[in-house]
């Protein structure tokens, strides 16, 4: 275990990834099977004929990036996207879609399916009788379960002990059922897939393990069309230096970091990965230099992060895609989500759920902290990219941390 770059800055530890790739190494393998422009140009052609698709804003804030003393800093919010709140709709939608596809084709011989027939119900008598399944902390079984009324098969959602009853009311109003269960978010992955090997439903997992890793890798290229729009909302001539990215199992980094090594190159940005401190398993794994459970117990107010284990294909991508890894502590949550949503200068006040702010809270900590700044390379040459994971995806959870309801903060943008 190396341990030569495990740094403590505060709250905050810090470990600089011994095994990052230099900034010329070409984008390949096995980093490129799962991950790959070929396959986000079939994803953004399908993701794009959904209803009411339309690219989320990048918006920039100039404020606090003019506070935190760095040239630039955008912030893609994710908190409408197709009014589920969450990124999250990119990926478990698109992987529902691509699995009944695969049906369709298996129960049809010579079939080619496309979105309009899910769409239009053209394969309903065989997509009726599917059930799709998945474990969920919430924004995964959301998007699932939208997936599945959009398309036309059925969906059974489990969730674990503390997911909220907010957060399980909007998934049950997809008309998903939804089982909650003892223990924690890897219990609930164990016990759905026996109950799916048990009931033949389909899982569609937003992480990967030993024998199942299709369904994963699609949830992961549906997030790069974010990457993407994200990529193109940037004002002329200007790039990021440093993407700062939440952990979780892996799954969003891995996708945002492949699509940026494969298509910006040797100008890719410093990539930072940021988890809880006690939801730790990327941390872990990089410390380790191989796939590493959690250390914590897992309790956090960053519902969405609470994650003990690493997806595999995700971890193919992050273990040398990744310049940093980071834990931070839930008492700068709540902070940086009422900070977001004040605004700074003249920047639009955003409404930010408890799992988009965990790399804000660094970049608001690095000002602080000028060792810290310096050990991440931010100055006043940096330009940053946060993805805004979600919104105020439990209006409740938002309201007690923020102070006000998220319709009161839309309202004085």
């Amino acid at each position: 275990m190396n341990k030569l770059s495990n740094n403590n800055f505060g709250a905050l530890r810090v470990f600089h990834n011994p095994q990052s790739a230099l900034k010329d190494t070409p984008y390949g393998q096995p980093a490129s099977a799962t991950i790959s422009r070929e396959r986000f140009e079939i994803a953004m052609n399908e993701i794009s004929k959904w209803s009411d698709y339309e690219a989320t804003p990048l918006i920039n804030l100039a404020g606090l990036a003019k506070k935190n003393g760095i040239s630039s800093l955008f912030y893609k919010d994710e908190s409408e996207r197709f009014n589920l709140d969450s990124f999250k709709a990119l990926g478990g939608a698109y992987a529902t879609e691509r699995l009944l596809f695969s049906h369709i084709k298996e129960q049809i011989a010579g079939t080619t399916p496309t979105v309009s027939d899910l769409l239009n119900g053209r394969y309903k008598e065989i997509t009726s009788k599917v059930t799709v399944a998945c474990a969920t902390d919430g924004n995964h079984g959301r998007s699932v379960a939208w997936g599945a009324r959009m398309f036309g098969c059925n969906c059974i959602i489990f969730i674990h002990a503390d997911v909220s009853e907010g957060r399980k009311k909007a998934i049950e109003a997809y008309g998903a059922k939804v089982h909650r269960i003892k223990g924690d978010y890897d219990d609930s992955i164990r016990e759905i897939a026996i109950a799916a090997e048990e009931n033949g439903w389909f899982i569609v997992s937003d992480t990967s393990y030993e024998g199942y890793v299709d369904v994963p890798r699609d949830v992961m290229q549906g997030y790069t069309v974010m990457v993407e729009e994200a990529l193109s909302q940037l004002p002329n001539g200007v790039l990021p230096s440093h993407v700062f990215i939440q952990g979780g199992v892996g799954g969003l980094a891995g996708a945002v970091c492949g699509h940026l090594w494969e298509t910006l190159g040797a100008e890719r940005p410093r990539f930072v990965v940021v988890e809880p401190r006690r939801a730790d398993c990327l941390y872990e794994s990089a410390l380790h230099e191989k796939p590493m459970p959690a250390k914590g117990d897992l309790e956090t107010v960053m519902a969405g992060l609470a994650c003990g284990e690493v997806s595999l294909i995700a971890w193919d991508i992050l273990c040398t895609g990744v310049n940093d890894f980071i834990t931070i502590p839930d008492t700068l949550v709540g902070p940086t989500m009422c900070l977001l949503a004040d605004g700074v200068g003249d920047d639009i006040p955003i409404v930010a759920g408890e799992s988009a702010v965990a790399g804000m809270a660094v970049v608001l900590e690095a000002n602080k902290d000028k060792a810290l700044a310096g050990a991440l390379g931010l100055g006043p040459d940096s330009s940053v990219i946060i993805f805004g994971t979600e919104g105020a995806s439990d209006p409740e959870i938002y309201q007690q941390l923020v102070g006000r309801c998220a319709k009161e903060v839309k309202l004085a943008s």
